[in-house]
């Protein structure tokens, strides 16, 4: 398959499609690992995890070990989990606080600004060692309110210009508490045997949530929910090949949407939070802070799901049929009590691995992956909502995605593309979907 035609866009004739291959190849995975997780903006976590001094949190971003901590001043670092001497592990446990990491191989140590400050018979060393020049190494970092990415290129724009509409949709997030948002500590962790794009598109994609989670749309009509109805969503192109699908919530929201499976002694306190909502932002923006669900895509690999909780999820690439995934929930600082209570009853409910959703999820992927190897069909098709405006379960957020793909792994020039000519900071105004619209949950 030419690389340059994995992907058939033709809005003119309404056809958008995936050439398979792209799921399937070790030979295109490859090149993503170069030409997009080399060159791209890459998620490495949150800086509430590490809110004091000496704290640190280690992760792995594309194939890269990588660390991240406060330095003694609370200035955020981040370094390459490796020792400048021999190349073993700086950072071996998760998370915790240090004043010093201290390689267990040969003993060199670093203080929390990466400078080396200690090792064996340093005497043993010639006139021009330097201690000043062996210092841990960082690569290309920098974080949008709280939200810390890395980079391996310097060629790569500027996070803030990186992120582009999806940065409107972290505001978003971000302004729900006066007192700012942090990651809960804790997060689970799973694998999928599936191509990692296979998740970007599940995670910003209505059109399967009924046939899929039809169970729980059941169960929370049980609670007392009016599902669906008159839902109104739509999905929007980002840039950079950003998106996101935003719907009218249809369960109870923690940041300011009572819902009955709350019980009625959490309504004045839900109340509460969405007056100081209005009186902060006003009706139009606290409504749609609190009343919408949203589920972004920043690319290449992280979601944010703002639903019934906000939740991180960050997945990488294990090869063409193989991805591992991380997600933590987040809240507002400092909540506690029956408020944080219901935030991770309704995180694990639907996203967490035993969840309503995720186990549905899961299966779906890897049985696209095993229905891939049958061969015989070259294309996937995403061509649902191209000659409409975009509705909350169609598929414009997800061509937005695979443009940007494309682009990349054939190293192709990037031109943006809007649909229906909305660009990312317009609201289309739509009407509920038939299939929504006609859902009575019985």
């Amino acid at each position: 398959m030419d690389i340059n035609k994995l992907v058939y866009d033709r809005p003119d004739l309404g056809k958008f499609k995936v050439h398979r291959s792209s799921l399937v190849s070790q030979d295109i995975h490859d090149l993503e690992l170069r030409r997009i997780f080399d060159r791209c903006w890459l998620y490495l976590g949150h800086e509430s995890e590490i809110p004091n001094a000496g704290d640190y949190a280690r992760r792995v971003v594309a194939e890269r070990p990588l660390f991240f901590a406060r330095d003694r001043g609370g200035e955020l670092r981040v370094f390459h989990n490796t020792c400048p001497h021999r190349g073993a592990l700086i950072c071996r446990t998760d998370r915790g606080n240090a004043r010093v990491f201290q390689c267990f191989y040969h003993a060199w140590s670093f203080n929390t600004s990466g400078e080396l400050v200690g090792m064996p018979d340093i005497d043993g060393y010639g006139p021009d060692f330097d201690r000043a020049e062996i210092a841990l190494r960082s690569p290309r970092y920098d974080s949008y309110r709280g939200f810390i990415f890395v980079c391996f290129d310097d060629e790569t724009v500027p996070l803030p210009e990186y992120l582009a509409g999806a940065a409107e949709y972290l505001d978003l997030i971000c302004d729900q508490s006066v007192d700012g948002m942090q990651v809960i500590p804790g997060s689970n962790r799973y694998s999928i045997k599936a191509n990692w794009k296979l998740l970007g598109e599940n995670s910003m994609d209505g059109y399967h949530a009924i046939p899929t989670h039809r169970t729980y749309f059941d169960y929370m009509s049980g609670q007392g929910a009016e599902m669906l109805g008159n839902r109104k969503g739509f999905g929007r192109a980002l840039g950079n090949g950003h998106g996101v699908m935003e719907n009218d919530a249809i369960y109870g929201r923690p940041i300011a949407m009572w819902h009955p499976c709350f019980g009625e002694e959490a309504r004045p306190e839900i109340q509460r939070i969405k007056d100081d909502l209005i009186d902060r932002f006003g009706r139009t923006k606290a409504l749609r802070m609190s009343e919408k669900s949203r589920n972004l895509l920043i690319f290449p690999n992280l979601i944010i799901n703002d639903v019934m909780a906000v939740t991180i999820r960050v997945y990488q690439p294990a090869g063409p049929a193989s991805m591992d995934v991380t997600a933590w929930e987040m809240a507002p600082a400092g909540e506690s009590g029956n408020l944080l209570r219901r935030r991770l009853d309704s995180f694990l409910a639907f996203l967490g691995p035993g969840g309503f959703a995720t186990p549905d999820d899961i299966e779906a992927l890897e049985s696209c992956q095993q229905g891939f190897r049958s061969g015989g069909v070259e294309w996937s098709d995403l061509s649902r909502g191209l000659t409409r405006s975009p509705r909350g379960n169609d598929e414009l957020q997800m061509r937005s995605f695979w443009r940007r793909w494309q682009s990349l792994v054939a190293d192709l020039p990037y031109v943006e593309q809007y649909e229906h000519g909305l660009t990312p900071g317009e609201i289309p105004e739509v009407a509920p979907s038939p299939e929504e619209a006609s859902y009575a949950g019985d």
